[in-house]
Order: C-alpha cells, then sequence, then structure tokens
C-alpha cells in the first residue's frame, strides 16, 4: 500500500490541487480544512477528510491518528494551510497579524510535532512546508505576513539539520504569485487593486497546478535525496 499524505488547507488553491495530484499517484489521503464540504469529489474514494483547525493542535492529532489507523504511518506532510493578509503596520489591525502567525507558523510547527515522532522513529518521512518568495525577499504592505513566511524558511531549515541523521527529510515550496484564493483574506480594497494590477503586468501568475507539480517532484525523490527548497515564479515576476 502507497504511503499516506497528509495534506492542510486542502479545499481550495494549492491544497485541493496536490490532493488531486497524489490521488492520481493512487495515494490515501487525509484532507484537512475548515472547508471540508468543498472536498466531497474524494468521498468514497481513499481519503479522509477532516474538518480541522490547524491552529487547534488536539484536532489536528486526533484526525491525523485516525487516518494512520486506517491508511498506516504518514509518509508525507504537506503543511499548506495558511493566510495572507496585507497592510501596513502602521495601520493594520493587530488581530490579522495574530491570524497569520497562528495559522502560518504555530500550524507549520502544530504538524510537524505530530507526524515527526513517527517519522523518526520508523527513520523514514517527509514534510513538505508551503512558505512564499515573501520568505527571502520584501515585498510593499507584506510586513507582516514576510515575517511569517520568512519564519517557516527559518524553522523548516533549523529542523531539516536536526533530524536529517534519522532519514527524514525536511523541504520548503516557495511560490511566487499564484492564482488562488489567499489574496481574498486581505481587508483592504485598495491593497487588492494595486495587487491584480501587479498580476496583469506580469501577463498572469502561476496555478496551483504548478505548485503541486513542485511538490509531487519533490516527493518522489529518492529516500537519500532531499530537495531542501524550491522556489516557483511565473516567469516575468522580477522579485
Amino acid at each position: 500500500m502507497k504511503e499516506l499524505i497528509v495534506i492542510t488547507g486542502a479545499s481550495s488553491g494549492i491544497g485541493l490541487a496536490t490532493a488531486r495530484a497524489f490521488q492520481e499517484k493512487g495515494h490515501p489521503l487525509l484532507l484537512l480544512a475548515r472547508r471540508v464540504e468543498r472536498l466531497k469529489e474524494f468521498e468514497g474514494k481513499q481519503a479522509l477528510c477532516a474538518k480541522a483547525d490547524v491552529t487547534d493542535m488536539k484536532g489536528f492529532k486526533h484526525a491525523v491518528l485516525e487516518a494512520e489507523k486506517k491508511f498506516g504511518p504518514t509518509g508525507c506532510l504537506v503543511n499548506n494551510a495558511g493566510v495572507m493578509l496585507l497592510g501596513l503596520i502602521q495601520d493594520q489591525n493587530p488581530d490579522e497579524w495574530k491570524q497569520m502567525y497562528d495559522v502560518n507558523v504555530i500550524g507549520v510547527l502544530n504538524g510537524m510535532q505530530i507526524v515527526l515522532p513517527g517519522m523518526i522513529q520508523r527513520k523514514k518521512g517527509t514534510i513538505i512546508n508551503i512558505s512564499s518568495v515573501a520568505g527571502r525577499f520584501t515585498f510593499p504592505s507584506h510586513a507582516a505576513y514576510c515575517g511569517t513566511k520568512y519564519a517557516v524558511h527559518g524553522i523548516t531549515e533549523n529542523v531539516r539539520k536536526d533530524v536529517a541523521k534519522y532519514n527524514v527529510r525536511l523541504a520548503i515550496i516557495a511560490p511566487g504569485a499564484v492564482e488562488t484564493e489567499l489574496l481574498s483574506h486581505t481587508t483592504s480594497e485598495q491593497i487588492k487593486t494595486d495587487y491584480e494590477g501587479w498580476k496583469k503586468e506580469m501577463g498572469g501568475v502561476l496555478s496551483a497546478e504548478d505548485i503541486a507539480n513542485a511538490v509531487l517532484y519533490t516527493y518522489f525523490q529518492p529516500p537519500q535525496v532531499c530537495v531542501r527548497e524550491v522556489m516557483v515564479a511565473a516567469t516575468r515576476q522580477e522579485p
């Protein structure tokens, strides 16, 4: 039986595209999302769909344990759940900072802590954290969001070093602009308008399927090969 793949934020965008890609490869899936009703296409197939918030460690862990009872140990965790709330620090609602750090950073840490003990014991496993080019470069109105993604990069590299001796792989996928629902979370209409204009200037951006392909490329390398980071963006995107 093929390895269990756990995907957070699986109800749309990159998460949904990745779920479909792994399903085509015949892998059992645990798909975690707040809007679990969007995952009906996976019902009755080799998948468990759970309504879960990655910031809720107890609920997150319960879902993983239930999936492992059915499908066996987690072979790969794709930490994809994320929130992008753009704004200027001098006038942004601080609640938005907290939401981003809770989901984008604490959620990633929660997922890693849930699956790492088993992976270390088995001396096998892959964790793929979906970050952003905003974890390497800064952009206007992105200060708090960039902070969360810089954190993901730093955490991932540190944990990779901690667990490499156990043959556990840690990888980052850092997309540029992607056509997903992520921008819609931003509350500033002006920032959203400017962002959409930037996308048009580039002549279009990546699709969620482009990132799913990068995830599969990373996962399907031989066990002794760790693709530490994949940064992928539209050809015309400069930073």
